[in-house]
């Protein structure tokens, strides 16, 4: 099957990418608006990008209905600062209370009873019930359009990293601990941890 992507509606081509592109990690991304009210939603375009300046990056996309920014974005191009929670299977169901699409004066943290944390260099909140904490500044947005089905890049350097005392062992982060949940496409999620495996990577040709 051959598919010219300028052939569909966003909404096919938003399929196929969520079908192809998995698992995916989730950034559970909190910020506050100017008038202290937070905000907290999940994000499954998210990855790293470097390590020295420490980076990461997630893709809010513009909201389906009308293409406009979602409260997320408007929160930290304000801000320009926010917190990436990490996802583990204990608060699946109150990252899924975040997903819908609420007023920007509704408090999501309230509505799906999750405990605020102060962060240590930025004002957004940290999640308490997440056992990782991303905080960022905002390093770079850049936007792809501004209609349904576009969306921003949104880069931050990580100024501050939280890390629940029983997951860190001598540098490393145990993701048995953890227990981090992976997104797929349509309503399916995943556990990473049902099928680990080892394989270790090689670091040079045998040329």
């Amino acid at each position: 099957m051959d598919i010219s992507p300028a052939s569909l509606p966003w909404q096919d081509a938003y399929k196929l990418l969520v079908g192809s592109i998995l698992p995916r990690p989730i950034a559970f991304v909190s910020t506050i608006d100017e008038k202290a009210i937070a905000n907290a939603a999940p994000f499954s375009f998210f990855t790293a990008i470097c390590a020295d300046p420490m980076l990461v990056c997630f893709s809010p996309m513009r909201r389906g209905t009308d293409g406009a920014k979602k409260d997320t974005l408007v929160n930290i191009e304000k801000t320009k600062e926010f917190v990436i929670n990490i996802v583990s299977e204990s608060i699946l169901e109150q990252m899924n209370e975040c997903a819908p699409e609420f007023k920007p004066e509704v408090d999501e943290f309230e509505k799906a009873g999750l405990t605020k944390l102060p962060s240590m260099k930025v004002r957004a909140p940290r999640i308490a019930e997440s056992l990782v904490h991303i905080e960022c500044e905002l390093y770079q947005v850049l936007h792809f359009g501004d209609k349904a089905g576009s969306g921003s890049l949104v880069i931050g350097k990580v100024v501050h990293f939280h890390v629940h005392d029983d997951l860190y062992d001598s540098g490393r982060i145990l993701t048995e601990g953890l227990n981090p949940i992976g997104r797929m496409a349509g309503h399916s999620f995943t556990k990473p941890l049902d099928a680990m495996f080892e394989l270790v990577r090689k670091t040079q040709t045998s040329d």
